[in-house]
């Protein structure tokens, strides 16, 4: 398996998930990323972060709730998703930024927050 996203789950307005990727380590040098789909939209980014740990949100998202990581040594890639929304339902998805070579995108984790 390529990226496996686990961490989801059904949470109130107002709180936090932590959500974890598992990521092939043939892309360990690759600036990973979060991505969600909510129902008949289109899958956006959320937020990225390269192997040297520069970070890069969707400021139109994140608003300063969301914190993403990765550690390197174990190829894994975090997202702490704090005052969650109602909006913020989606299914999240980790993969690499850039699509060249961009692996096959896996079932992702599903978010859904109640109001």
């Amino acid at each position: 398996v390529q990226l496996q996203a686990s961490g989801g789950g059904l949470v109130q307005a107002g709180g936090s998930l932590r959500l974890s990727c598992a990521f092939s380590s043939t892309f360990s040098s690759r600036v990973m990323a979060w991505f969600r789909q909510a129902p008949g939209k289109q899958r956006e980014l959320v937020a990225s972060i390269s192997s040297g740990g520069t970070t890069d949100y969707v400021d139109s998202i994140v608003k300063d709730r969301f914190i993403i990581s990765r550690h390197n040594a174990k190829n894994t890639l975090d997202l702490q998703m704090n005052s969650l929304k109602p909006e913020d339902t989606a299914v999240y998805y980790c993969n690499s930024r850039n699509r060249i070579g961009r692996p096959p995108w896996g079932q992702g984790t599903q978010v859904t927050v109640s109001s």
